[in-house]
Parts: C-alpha cells; structure tokens; sequence
C-alpha cells in the first residue's frame, strides 16, 4: 500500500515541478498611482540572489515573466528615482502579482555611498531596452550622445541605425515627438533626463488597434524619461560669431508638465548645421554636406491629454534653407565597345527652400471598446533655384558632343494626407473590428526658364540653341477605405478577413514654349508639352491567421489584389491605355522567443508597385538635351519578394547583446531604366532628334533584380577599461538590371563590410569614442567586363572630451576618409580635425564659453562612387571650409521644487 502512495505522490508532484508557471503584475507610484513604462522586474534566487530571468515593463506599466518553475523567489522591482521593491513568492501556480507600488527616494546620503550595477540591457519580445545607467554621459550630453554608446547603433550618411536599419520614428513616454524628425528630436532632449532606451520594431496604427499585425514594421526608439524630470523645463541655447563671417544662434526648450509637454526649438546659421546641436562642439551636424548651407529653422513639438479620453500631440516645422554648391562628376557608361563613353560635367546650384510642416495625432478614447483615431499631415514648400552647368562626352579621345546649360526655376509643393481610424472591441477576448479610412491631396506648380547652346561633333559639326519656359501643373487625388474583423479561433489562435478599395488620379500638364524672334516665348513645342491623365484603382481582400502561444507565434496571410490601370493623354495626340492586374499576395512570419533574453524571427512577404505619374507620363524632358528622358505609359506593376530571418539576443547580467539578420529580394517586373545612345541622329518625337552621342531613357519593365543582405552586431563591456566595445559587419549583393541600347545589362554589386568601435564609461568627466568602418567594394558589369573594378572605403573617428580643473573643457573630433579607385583628379583621403577648448562656470557649471576651430587641416572633401546599372560615376562637391567660432552655451535647468539634479546623480 505504501508504495501505492508513493507513485501516486510522485505523480502529482513531478508534473508540478516540470510545469512552467508565468508571472506577471504592474509597476505604478505610491504617490499619484501613476504608471511606469521601461520598469524593472527581476526574479531572483533567494539564496544567492543571483538572476534567474527579468522583464521589463510596457507603456502601460505591466509586465510578464514566462517560463519559471515552481518554486520559491525573490522579486525585485525597481525604476529611476525610486526605493527598489522586494517580495518574497511561493510560486505554484500562474501568478497575478496586481499592483506594485514603488515609493519615492528622497534621501539624501552624506557619508555613505551605495554602488548598485544596473541591468544594461535586456529583451522582451521584440524590445530591448538599455538602462541610461549603464552608459555614462556628461551632464551637459544631448540624448543622441548616450544612444550614440548603445550596442548595435551607428550613424550612417548621417542617418542613425539600429542594427543596420535607419530609425525612423521617435517617441518619448511612448508619445510622438518633433513628427519623427530623428536627429531633431535626440538633439533636443538632454541625456541627464533620460531613464532608459527602448529600441523596437513599431507597428502600424492598424496593427495596433486590432491586435493583428500587419507586417508594416517601422523601426524606432522611444526614450523613457526620469519621473523627477516629467516636471520643469529645461533646455540649452547657444550663441556663436567665428572667422569669415561665419555664426550661429540657437535654442530648445522643453516645457514639462507630466502630461502636458511643449518643445521650442530655433536656430539661425550658416556652418551646415540644419538641425540644433545640443553639443558646443559638434560644429556642424552634416559634415560632409553638398555646398554651404544658411539655415533659418522654427520648430514647435506639443502633446498633453485633454481630459481622460482625449490625447493631442503635435508637432509645426518652418525652414528656410539656402544652398549653394559647385559639383563636378564623371560616368563611365556600360557600352559593350571596350573604348565606351565618358561623361564629364560642371555644375554650379544655388538653391533656396522655404517650407511648412504640420502634424498631428488625435485619439479619442470613447469607452473601453471604442477608440477614434486621426493623423492628419499638411506641409508646403517653395523652392527657388540656379542651375548652370558644363557637360561633355567623349568616346576614347573624340568629343561627341558637349552643352552650356543655365536653368531658373521655381517650384511649389502643397500636399495633404489623413488617415481616420476607428476600432471597436466586442465582449469576446479577441474579437475586434477595424477600420481606416485614407484621403489625401497633392498639387505641384513649377515654371522654369532655359538657355543651352548644344553642340554636336559629327561630320557637319552642329551648334544647337534652346531658349525655352516651361509650366507644369500636377493634382493628385486620393482615398482609401479599409475594414478589417478579427475572431478568436480558440485560446491560442485567430484570424483575420480584410477588405480594401482604393483609387489614386493623377492629372498632369505640362506646357513648352521656345522664343519666337522677338524673344517673347509664344511658340508651342508640341514635341515637349503633354496632358495627361492616370487612375489607378486597388480593391484587395485578405485572409489571415495567427496561433500564438507561450514563446511562440505564428502568422500566415493571403492576399488577392486587382488593380486597374488606365492612362488618357488628351495633349498633343489622344490615346488611351487600359490595363489590369490580379495578383496572390501570400505572406507568412514565425517568432519564436528561445528565452525571456533571446528570440528569433522569420518572414516572408510579397507585395506590389504600381508606376508613378512621372514614370508612365510620355513628354520628352530636355533639361539636359546630352540625355533625354521622358515615360512610358505601357509600363506594368512591380511584383516584390522578401524573405528575412533575424536574431537577438542580449545576457542583462553581464550586458551582452548579439543581433544578426539575414534578408533576400527579387522582383519581377523591375521598373527600372532603358537608355538608348545614339550613333547617329535620330528622331525620338516629332521634332526631337537625339543626336549622335546623347542619350534617350526610359523607365522599362525587366527581370533580373535580386538583392542579398546581412548584418551583425555583437556588443561587450570590458570592466577592465571601463569601456563598451561593438562589433558590427555584414555582406551584401546587389545585382541590378537595365537596358542599354535594347540589350540587356547586369550591374553587380559585392559589398564587404566590418567595423568596431569603443565607447570609454569611466566617469562625467572623460569620454573617448574610438571607430572604424571597412567597406570593400566589387563591382561587375556583364555588357562592359573592362568596367569591373574593386574599390575600398574606410572612415575612422577618433571623439574626445575632458573636463578638468573644475570646469576647464577640452574636446577633439578627428575623422579620417580614405577612399581608394576613384577616378583621377577625385580626392582619395581626408583628414578632418574639429577641435574646442572651453570653460564652464555659473553654478553647477551651466554655462560655458567656448573657442572652436572646424577643418583645422584645411583637408575636408566630400568624393564618392555611385554604381547604377547604366555607369559608374565619381562625384566630389562643395565642402564646408576652415573656420574659428567663439561660442557662449547656457544650459536650462529648473525641476519641480524639491527635486534638484544633485538628487539623482549617483542613481
């Protein structure tokens, strides 16, 4: 009988201690109950305290612990600014915790000094969140500076990267801010107000609200900010009059008041900075920039909840910026001739933007079920231009033919976009309908004036003069209606019908007058003007299911499209083109999480491109009459494939982190470009004869593009030096086809790349960024072999800063180019030195004055390669040159009374 009882015994209680429990709860504040998103929640073992597995909240403040045993743990809660919560659990049982409250710290310790290693990075599904703590930053830092030091970030071409993708939405506190304006926003929000960093995938608005993903995946970071930093206003504001007539001027402030926040930004200049720096030394946020920049910019971000079920943010742009650059290229062309063709060309522009940006989002929450949604967008700009340039062709050491070409232009762009939600959540968990309703409203008014004196070298050498103005008028309207419901198919899966009808009209004239010989511009070209008129109608239905369970979800889609095209040229001749497309649009992703710190993904996705107005609109354009170019209107849709796998992984022990992806494409039915060059005259269009040597493009259909791409990056802190180290590379392949001359050519693309980079974490007061990225380049091309040739890239930064003495600042920017196969006479290496030498004062070191030298070598360039399936071309322009600036920065700094910085320094 005994034994009897043991089995049975044994059997009850082995199941219960191999069955995995969950843990989850809340994190809010004991003093007004509010919410905090990016909290920390760990398990600990209560003997050793060592991590078993962690969490971190969500924007609402919740979180979830999955896969824990039965067993008895410690829990540990803690955010910025706050006492750190501890509890004691038997678990037995899947766990509701409810609300933990954390309370305030206000002590103030004097003698002693309580040392805590924050959790560097963890991951939860597909966030991952960095701590603020882990990476120090002067006081004085913007945000940009502290994401700039986390694994897996980089900056490229000026765009900032996570895990090789650019950033393109930005939140704060899980709102919008400065309308996605990446580099904006980070500069405007001081690195001393930042609590952590979450970097993840952000979902469409549909895809929020109904529960289904989409597949319409941005990539963002939303900074969560201190609790004692939701109230003040703080900011910095900057002043500058240097060597050659050079200055600048200005300001962000932030005005915070928990919900309510405003974001005032201004800034005069012209050193290229198009954008505020919240750095005294960065003396140029586009360093390598075409031409010399004035900047004028205003920018208002705003957001506050007006009342419990109302919330506005918004964000208003002005700029006026003026460029004015010289620029010389050449292009080697793919002709099957082993001489080919080059191309040579001198140009001068002077520019001058003026715009208007607004945006908005409106949400409305009506009950518990029922949400409105609206995000209206309206911008407007106007833009002045000078056009002047020299081009010539060659064959082997033959002129062919060669144009002195001046253009005055303006051009003026209004455009509208809304997009309307409303979703509604039944009684049944799961269950969901949603729709969106899209209108939006476009109108481009240009009007130009040219003079070119064209010359061809052929038997009878030939001096062509083109004296023209040119209005073109575009209106392009559309709408869209999408509905989508959602029906639980059991505990773990449900699905999803959709249906979408949408039209897109576009309406384009285009007017093209020559000068008569009284010199007023009355005689019609027939050949160069056009009136056009193209719709394009899209109905798509859709079925989806999703299984998800634990670890694991899986997602598979299918997709019908019918579009119909139809183009009508009313001008010079009519003709009409109809045209339609049915289309299976399957897609599928799998995630599967391997552990609360690792997780992998797969997808596959196929979409379509339909061709623009530009693209199918058939008028022959002579802006340079060496390369003519006009559309095609018997052009087909794009038919996309994408497959890609990722990983991630990050130990917040020891803050490792690994993040690896693979992804492929190809598409059938590329548009892309057929160049025709002439060996001798020929008519393109009444009246148009493309002479020997020029050029005439147009958009095409071909088959061929393929693209492979993948990217690592590993990152590791080294205690010994107090440094974070990061490893990043990857290998690309792009084979690009086009036409030239009816035949068909391949441009290949191997691209090898490898970098690394150390961040120094010693203290406030010392940091050194060291970097270097390798980029070897091999580049074929099938129509001309002799074209194929290896180049090689690498760009080396060496960023200093040191405070000293009390208040005494040093900082060094070093940048090394080198550039290696350009062509002759195109620079192949640069050494960029910008250097400031400063001293704080004020109290608690506010403000400075600073001395700052930018391109101190006198070596800046900006010289690079383009590779297209037609040439391959060196381009070099216009840089910024040498200056001294004497610069006076005042940073802003006044919290809600009875929180000072001093009281959070040593969190």
């Amino acid at each position: 009988m005994k034994y009897l009882i043991f089995i049975a015994v044994n059997c009850i209680i082995f199941p219960l201690l191999a069955q995995e429990f969950s843990l989850s709860g809340s994190i809010q504040s004991q003093e007004d109950q509010s919410t905090f998103p990016g909290a920390t929640v760990v398990v600990q073992n209560p003997g050793d305290s060592s991590i078993i597995k962690g969490s971190i909240t969500d924007y609402e403040g919740h979180f979830k612990i999955s896969g824990l045993s039965a067993g008895t743990y410690l829990i540990k809660a803690d955010f910025i600014g706050y006492q750190t919560l501890y509890q004691k659990i038997d678990l037995t049982r899947n766990l509701d915790m409810g609300t933990l409250a954390l309370v305030e710290d206000t002590k103030v310790l004097e003698a002693v000094e309580v040392v805590g290693k924050p959790v560097a990075a963890m991951q939860k599904g597909d966030t991952t969140q960095f701590s603020a703590r882990a990476y120090k930053t002067a006081p004085d830092a913007s945000s940009q500076e502290l994401i700039e030091k986390l694994p897996g970030i980089s900056t490229q071409d000026g765009k900032l990267q996570a895990n090789g993708e650019d950033i393109q939405v930005i939140l704060v506190d899980g709102k919008p801010f400065f309308g996605g304006d990446v580099n904006a926003a980070l500069q405007n929000l001081p690195a001393d107000v930042v609590a952590s960093i979450q970097i993840f995938d952000k979902k469409s608005d549909k895809a929020a609200l109904s529960g289904f993903d989409d597949g319409a995946q941005q990539k963002a970071i939303n900074i969560i900010t201190k609790p004692s930093r939701r109230v003040g206003q703080f900011g910095k504001s900057t002043i500058g009059v240097g060597t050659g007539g050079t200055y600048q001027g200005g300001a962000s402030v932030n005005f915070f008041n928990n919900d309510r926040r405003i974001t005032v930004t201004g800034l005069s200049n012209n050193i290229n900075t198009t954008n505020y720096s919240a750095d005294p030394g960065s003396m140029g946020d586009n360093i390598n920039a075409n031409g010399l920049i004035k900047t004028n910019n205003l920018g208002i971000n705003f957001s506050d909840h007006l009342g419990s079920k109302f919330e506005l943010n918004g964000n208003y742009q002005f700029s006026r910026e003026e460029n004015e650059q010289t620029e010389r290229k050449l292009r080697d062309y793919a002709l099957a001739s082993d001489s080919g063709q080059i191309y040579s060309e001198d140009r001068y522009t002077n520019r001058l933007n003026v715009a208007h940006r607004l945006g908005l989002k409106l949400e409305y929450k009506i009950n518990e079920n029922n949400v409105l949604l609206m995000r209206p967008h309206l911008s407007f700009r106007n833009e002045e231009s000078i056009n002047d340039f020299l081009g010539q062709t060659t064959s082997g050491s033959s002129p062919v033919n060669a144009t002195d070409n001046t253009a005055t232009a303006s051009y003026q762009d209004y455009d509208y976009d809304n997009n309307l939600y409303y979703s509604r959540k039944f009684g049944k968990k799961g269950r969901s309908f949603t729709s969106r309703l899209h209108t939006g409203w476009h109108t481009n008014e240009d009007r130009s004036r040219r003079y070119a004196e064209n010359q061809f070298f052929n038997e009878s050498d030939s001096l062509g003069i083109l004296d023209q103005r040119t209005t073109r008028s575009r209106t392009g309207i559309s709408w869209e209606v999408q509905a989508s419901y959602t029906e639980p198919l059991g505990e773990h899966s449900m699905m999803e019908l959709e249906y979408e009808i949408g039209d897109r009209i576009d309406d384009s004239d285009k007017l093209t007058y020559d000068a008569d010989e009284s010199g007023d511009y009355n005689a019609l070209d027939t050949a160069l003007s056009n009136t056009f008129k193209s719709e394009y109608l899209r109905q798509k239905f859709e079925v989806g299911y999703q299984w998800q369970n634990e670890g694991l979800k899986l997602q598979v889609e299918t997709e019908f499209q019918r579009s119909d095209m139809s183009n009508d040229q009313v001008f010079p001749t009519q003709t009409d083109l109809n045209k339609g497309f049915s289309s299976l649009l399957p897609s599928a992703r799998l995630d599967y999480r391997l552990s609360e710190d690792k997780r992998i993904e797969l997808s596959y996705r196929t979409s379509t491109r339909q061709p623009s107005i530009g693209d199918l609109q058939d008028v022959i354009d002579n802006s340079n009459a060496l390369q003519l170019s006009a559309g095609n209107p018997d052009l087909n849709q794009t038919y996309n494939h994408k497959a890609r796998a990722r990983f991630w992984s990050s130990d917040p022990e020891n803050g490792k982190s690994l993040y690896a992806s693979v992804e492929s494409s190809f598409s059938q039915n590329l548009i892309t470009n057929s160049t025709f060059i002439a060996e001798e005259p020929l008519e393109v269009a009444e009246g148009v004869i493309l002479e020997q040597g020029s050029q005439f493009t147009r958009p095409a259909n071909v088959d061929g593009y393929y693209q492979f791409r993948s990217y690592m990056s590993y990152g590791n802190p080294l205690e010994v030096i107090k440094s974070n180290i990061r490893f990043n590379g990857g290998v690309n392949f792009t084979r690009k086809p086009g036409l030239v001359n009816d035949v068909l050519n391949f441009s290949d693309a191997h691209n090898y790349r490898l970098g690394v980079s150390l961040n120094t974490n010693i203290s406030e007061t010392f940091d050194v960024n060291i970097s270097t990225r390798s980029s070897y380049n091999v580049a074929k091309n099938s129509l001309r072999p002799s074209l194929n040739n290896n180049y090689y890239n690498q760009t080396t930064r060496l960023k200093y800063r040191w405070v000293f003495l009390g208040g005494f600042v040093y900082r060094a920017d070093l940048r090394h180019q080198l550039n290696t196969g350009l062509s002759e006479g195109y620079d192949n290496s640069s050494m960029l030195l910008n250097m400031s030498a400063g001293r704080k004062f004020l109290k608690n070191d506010l403000a400075e004055i600073s001395v700052n030298v930018y391109d101190l070598l006198q070596q800046n360039n900006n010289a690079r390669r383009n590779i297209t399936e037609l040439y391959i071309e060196d381009q070099q322009s216009t840089v910024l040159e040498r200056y001294f600036m004497l610069t006076f920065t005042y940073n802003i700094r006044h919290f809600s009374a009875g929180t000072t910085r001093e009281d959070f320094e040593d969190i």
